[in-house]
C-alpha cells in the first residue's frame, strides 16, 4: 500500500515491518514522533526513559535478551547515551539494535548544531542516512540486518528536514524479527579491560568489512548525468541538488556515511570533469575525499552552519538560482514566547522583579530569557542549572547564595537534575532548586514522565512523588507554590534566599495547553479604569496588548490565570464574575 507519510512515522513503520519488539527513547525534537508512531503499532512495546543513557542501555538489553530493539533521540540526546554507545559498539549484540539520532541543522528547537556523524566514526559504529521517507522505512528494515549480520548496532541519522517533511512510502506487513536465544558469554559482554582489548581488533576488523561493503551497497548510489560536473552529497542535500540540477549533473547520492566507500567514491571522481560536496554542517565526507587525494569544492563556498536550500546550493554552485520564492526580509519578527496562561510566567516575573540571578535548564521555560521578563542568565543542557548553581554558590559565597537560583522542568529533573541535587545535598551548598513542575514534558509536545504517573499510552504508570524524593535525598526545607499566585512566590522565595541551608521549590501548576486543564473565563480589560501605566506588559503574555495606549484582552487567548489582574493596581483587568 501506498501511503504519504512524515519521514519520522515512515521511520516507525520500517521497526514495525522490520518485526522491532522494544522501543525506549527520550523524546527530543526532531526525533520525538519516531517513538510516539511506534507506540500505536502493538505489536511494539514502548516507553518514555527518563533520559536517552537508560533508553539506549534498556535497548541493549533487550538486544541481549534476543529481541530486535530501538532507541531514538535528538543529536544532543546522543551526548547523553554516549556512555553506552561507545561501548556496545565493543561487545556488538545478540537481535538487532537501532538507534536514530536526529540532527537540528538551523537549530530550530535545539542549542547547538552538532553533527552526529562524528559520534559514528568516533564509536565506530556504522550509520545510515535516509533523504525522504520511503528511505527512512527501508534504511531502517535493512539497518536490522546489518545490525545482526555485522554484530553491532546501527545508527539510522535523520534530520529536521527529513523527519519533518512527507513523501510516498510503500508499505508492506510485518516480518517478524527471529528469536535470538541469549547465551551467557562473559568475553564478549563484560567490558573489563581484559576482555575490552580483545574486543577492539573485532570492531577494527569489522570497520574494515563494511567499509568494502560500503563500495557496492544500495544505499549508496551513481546517478549519471552530465560529466562536466559530479557532486556527492547525502541526507537532504541530496533533494535540493537534485531539485537544482537535475541531469545536469552526476550524483553520487551516499545513503551509508559512516563507514564511507573508497572505491565507490574514486571510481565516480575519474568519469567528471569538477567535483563538489555538498553537506549540511561539517566537512565529513569532505575530508573523506580530500584523504583520498581528490581536488573538490567544497566548504570554501558552502557554509558550515545553518540548513542549506536550493537557492542556496545555486548561488554557491554557480547555477542560475531557479525560482522559489522566499519570505521577504521585511515581514515582522514573530519571537517565541510563552503561551498564555504558561504557569511559568508568574514565577519569572517574581524572580526577575526581586532581581535575583537565574540559572536556567532545557524545557519551554528557557523562554524566560526573552524580553520582557529577561529573568534566565544561563542555559546550557539539561540537567546544567541545579550543578551549575552549586559551582556558583561555592565560589562565590555568601555573595551570591541569596539572590541565585536555579529552575528546571519536571521532566527535565528526572533527566539529569537528580544527580545535581544529590551534589548539592552531599557537598552542602546553600542553593535554591526551583522545579518547575508543569505536570508534563511540555517542550516536545506533551510526552508523559516518571512524575506523571502515566506511561506513554497514557495507561496508570509508576509515579514519583517529586517532594518525598528532595526530602529522601537530604532536603529539609521542600516547598509548593502555585505559580499564579504572585504574593505566594514572592515570599517562599524570599524566605528560601535567606535560609541558610540548600532549599527545594516545587513550583506547581499543569500546563495551560493541557487538555484536562479546566479555565477560567477570560479576564476582562476595563477601558474607563486602564490608565495606561503598562505594568501588565511587563508580564509578556501574548493576550495582552495595548491600543490607544489602554490595554486589550485577546478573549480567544486568555485562559483567566489572573496574574496580570494581581499587577493592576487601578483594577482594570478583573475577572468575568466580579464584573458581572
Amino acid at each position: 500500500m501506498r501511503q504519504l507519510m512524515l519521514g519520522n512515522q515512515a521511520f516507525a513503520r520500517g521497526l514495525y515491518e522490520a518485526g522491532c519488539a522494544f522501543v525506549s527513547s527520550y523524546p527530543g525534537t526532531p526525533s520525538t514522533e519516531v517513538t510516539e508512531e511506534a507506540a500505536k503499532y502493538e505489536e511494539i512495546y514502548c516507553e518514555w526513559a527518563p533520559n536517552e543513557k537508560v533508553a539506549m542501555e534498556a535497548a541493549f538489553g533487550a538486544s541481549l535478551a534476543g529481541k530486535r530493539s530501538f532507541c531514538g533521540m535528538k543529536h544532543v540526546g546522543l551526548n547523553v547515551a554516549a556512555d553506552p554507545l561507545f561501548t556496545c559498539s565493543y561487545t556488538g549484540v545478540n537481535a538487532g539494535m537501532v538507534i536514530c539520532v536526529a540532527d537540528d541543522a538551523g537549530m530550530h528547537s535545539s542549542q547547538n548544531e552538532q553533527d552526529s556523524r562524528h559520534y559514528a566514526a568516533a564509536a565506530k559504529i556504522p550509520m545510515l542516512e535516509p533523504s525522504d521517507s520511503a528511505e527512512a522505512c527501508e534504511f531502517v528494515k535493512k539497518a536490522y540486518d546489518l545490525s545482526e549480520e555485522y554484530d553491532t548496532p546501527v545508527i539510522v541519522k535523520m534530520c529536521t528536514r527529513v523527519a519533518h517533511s512527507q513523501s510516498i512510502v510503500e508499505t508492506r506487513k510485518r516480518q517478524e524479527g527471529k528469536q535470538h536465544p541469549y547465551e551467557k558469554n562473559i568475553a564478549k559482554y563484560v567490558m573489563m579491560p581484559g576482555n575490552a582489548i580483545r574486543r577492539h581488533p573485532v570492531v577494527e576488523e569489522r570497520t574494515r568489512r563494511l567499509a568494502e561493503y560500503a563500495n557496492t551497497c544500495d544505499f549508496n548510489r551513481v546517478e549519471m548525468g552530465d560529466t562536466k560536473l559530479g557532486i556527492i552529497t547525502s541526507s537532504t542535500s541530496y533533494q535540493y541538488v537534485k531539485e537544482v540540477f537535475g541531469d545536469e549533473a552526476c550524483i553520487l547520492k551516499l545513503g551509508m556515511i559512516y563507514p564511507l566507500p573508497e572505491q565507490l567514491i574514486l571510481d565516480f571522481a575519474a568519469k567528471v570533469d569538477k567535483l563538489a560536496i555538498v553537506e549540511e554542517l561539517d566537512p565529513v565526507i569532505e575530508d573523506h575525499c580530500k584523504k583520498l587525494g581528490l581536488t573538490v569544492t567544497g566548504k570554501e563556498v558552502l557554509p558550515l552552519e545553518g540548513e542549506y536550500s536550493q537557492n542556496l546550493v545555486a548561488e554557491k554552485l554557480g547555477k542560475e538560482t531557479p525560482a522559489y520564492k522566499s519570505l521577504e526580509e521585511n515581514l515582522p519578527g514573530r519571537p517565541p514566547v510563552m503561551c498564555a496562561g504558561c504557569p511559568h510566567r508568574g514565577l519569572f516575573y517574581i524572580l526577575a522583579k526581586n532581581k535575583c540571578t537565574v540559572l536556567g535548564d532545557i524545557g519551554c521555560y528557557t523562554l524566560g530569557a526573552v524580553a520582557p521578563l529577561s529573568a534566565m542568565e544561563m542555559t546550557l543542557c539539561m540537567g546544567a542549572s541545579i550543578s551549575s548553581i552549586h559551582g556558583f554558590n561555592k565560589a562565590l559565597g555568601t555573595e551570591s547564595e541569596g539572590k541565585t537560583v536555579a529552575v528546571i522542568g519536571d521532566s527535565t529533573f528526572m533527566h539529569s537534575g537528580m544527580t545535581g541535587l544529590a551534589n548539592i545535598a552531599y557537598n552542602q551548598s546553600n542553593s535554591t532548586v526551583i522545579i518547575l513542575d508543569n505536570s508534563i514534558t511540555g517542550m516536545t509536545g506533551h510526552q508523559q514522565n516518571p512524575t506523571t504517573g502515566y506511561n506513554i499510552k497514557g495507561d496508570p504508570a509508576g509515579k514519583i512523588d517529586l517532594e518525598s524524593l528532595c526530602r529522601a535525598m537530604g532536603f529539609e526545607r521542600v516547598a509548593v507554590i502555585d505559580p499564579y499566585n504572585l504574593e505566594e512566590c514572592d515570599r517562599v522565595i524570599k524566605e528560601e534566599l535567606a535560609a541558610d541551608e540548600p532549599s527545594v521549590i516545587i513550583s506547581r501548576r499543569p500546563c495551560a495547553l493541557l487538555k484536562y486543564v479546566k479555565h477560567k473565563p477570560p479576564i476582562r480589560a476595563l477601558e474607563d479604569k486602564c490608565v495606561g501605566c503598562k505594568s501588565c506588559m511587563r508580564l509578556g503574555c501574548p493576550a495582552i496588548s495595548m491600543k490607544n495606549q489602554k490595554v486589550v484582552i485577546d478573549n480567544t487567548l486568555c485562559v483567566g490565570c489572573g496574574v496580570c489582574e494581581q499587577l493592576c493596581k487601578f483594577d482594570a483587568l478583573q475577572p468575568e464574575e466580579v464584573q458581572k
